[in-house]
């Protein structure tokens, strides 16, 4: 009875150990995958990644950043606003990577953009005519990407198979999270 009972498990054992040795062999060959910064976008290019077996690989790019605004009074005279203010964050979704016969894959160039806050900040967040000024009207000026996640997984869901964070101005490679 004992042995009937050990197989079964012996063998779940085994295959548990050999999906979790499988799934550390995943890494990156060639390169570490850089971010650019062009005003509300982000766009990362570039990691090559092997040891994927035939699991597809899905990435995930997301950004946050902040919105500037112009403010205006009610008299018409416009001047900047005071204080920056989130943005909405911006997803390209989960993408799933390229691969090849060899269980490599390919991050392809993957962009994603942040967006004017919704609803529309007050006067008084972004800082229009002192603190309780409610006559002022405001006009985004700006959207600037300030960080970004990158984030690949081993199947989708699945587990995390790389991840980086970048920011403007800062390493184009990134920082693992």
């Amino acid at each position: 009875m004992r042995k009937v009972i050990f197989l079964p498990s012996a063998f779940l054992a085994v295959v548990a150990f050999t999906s979790v040795t499988a799934l550390a062999a995943v890494n990156n060959k060639a390169g570490s995958p850089t971010a650019s910064f062009s005003g509300a976008t982000v766009t990362v290019t570039g990691g090559d990644f092997s040891g994927l077996g035939n699991t597809p690989a899905f990435a995930t790019l997301t950004a946050t950043g902040s919105a500037t605004y112009t403010c205006t009074n009610p008299q018409g005279h416009a001047s900047p606003g005071q204080n920056p203010v989130p943005a909405q964050s911006g997803s390209s979704g989960p993408v799933q990577l390229p691969t090849n016969k060899n269980g490599r894959a390919t991050i392809p160039s993957l962009s994603t953009s942040v967006s004017a806050p919704s609803p529309a900040p007050t006067a008084q967040q972004v800082g229009c005519g002192g603190s309780g000024s409610t006559q002022w009207s405001v006009t985004l000026n700006t959207l600037t990407a300030t960080s970004a996640n990158l984030t690949i997984t081993h199947g989708n869901p699945g587990p995390v198979i790389y991840c980086a964070n970048y920011t403007l101005g800062g390493s184009a490679t990134g920082t693992a999270c």
